[in-house]
């Protein structure tokens, strides 16, 4: 039976674009569906729009959210014209969900999409020195992982293109969770989500929820970083972004705080327009 409940949540983060099921692909694009990228059980794949005339490009991955237990590739499938549209190559992958691959399986996974994307780049038309990437909720706590850990082996998993680097020029993070031990009692949800992630809650796992949390792996070799949120977000705290903003300008790295005042979780109408123009203009700034 699905949980109307789980569902309901997950699909509050698949922000700041809606999928749409019927989602066409313009004709001056090409379209490559379930590409597989990692050799997980089951097979994980990825999505790539990209336009149709030749040339070498910046990319972008796009990481779905839904409390790292729900969500689909297909949520970022508009983002993803979109930015196509705009000039980029850009991919959007699943990953391996909790409870059945707790942490850290979907950071092996992200880094893998990163090394196929990179390993792949001829074929694609990809600049390898500029990949970008962004995510909503989940999607924004991996995308900021990935813009932290550049240089930590232990996060590299066993996946394919092991010769190629997981580094990202630039991280786009909307609504993300950067330290997972203070989400309790301010996320309306944390205490159901986080110990499937984690195995336990702060209590019983500690050591994981701090391992789990960008903000402790900050150095100066991060990646520039637009954090996006709504200042009363009930499912991910405004402090978040805050404080992963502060810890990278912290560490001399270029870092920014969009705060869109009075939204919550997953932005509609004019707050998700403003969003996706921030979201445009940072990456144009440092891929283009």
């Amino acid at each position: 039976m699905i949980d109307v409940a789980v569902m309901k949540h997950a699909l509050l983060l698949f922000a700041p674009l809606l999928y749409c099921a019927a989602q066409t692909i313009p004709a001056n694009l090409l379209s490559e569906t379930g590409v597989a990228y990692a050799q997980a059980d089951p097979q994980q794949v990825m999505d790539i729009v990209r336009p149709r005339e030749p040339g070498r490009r910046p990319a972008v991955l796009a990481i779905h959210g839904g409390g790292f237990r729900a969500g689909s590739r297909n949520g970022y499938l508009a983002t993803c014209v979109t930015l196509a549209q705009h000039g980029y190559v850009c991919a959007t992958a699943d990953y391996q969900l909790a409870p059945a691959a707790p942490f850290p399986a979907a950071v092996h996974d992200v880094k893998a999409a990163v090394r196929y994307l990179r390993a792949n780049a001829s074929r694609l038309g990809i600049d390898p020195e500029k990949i970008g990437v962004m995510g909503g909720s989940a999607g924004g706590h991996l995308a900021l992982f990935l813009g932290v850990t550049a240089n930590v082996p232990e996060f590299e998993g066993d996946g394919p293109n092991r010769d190629q680097s997981s580094r990202v020029s630039v991280v786009v993070d909307f609504y993300g969770p950067s330290d997972f031990t203070k989400s309790y009692g301010r996320s309306v949800d944390a205490g159901e989500v986080l110990p499937l992630f984690l195995g336990g809650d702060v209590a019983h796992a500690r050591a994981m929820h701090l391992r789990a949390s960008p903000l402790n792996w900050v150095t100066p070799d991060a990646a520039p970083t637009l954090a996006i949120q709504g200042t009363k977000d009930r499912y991910v705290n405004y402090e978040q972004s805050v404080w992963i903003v502060d810890r990278l300008l912290a560490a001399g790295v270029e870092a920014e705080l969009e705060s869109i005042e009075g939204a919550d979780h997953g932005f509609k109408g004019a707050d998700a327009e403003r969003a996706n123009r921030r979201m445009m203009a940072f990456f144009d700034r440092y891929l283009k």
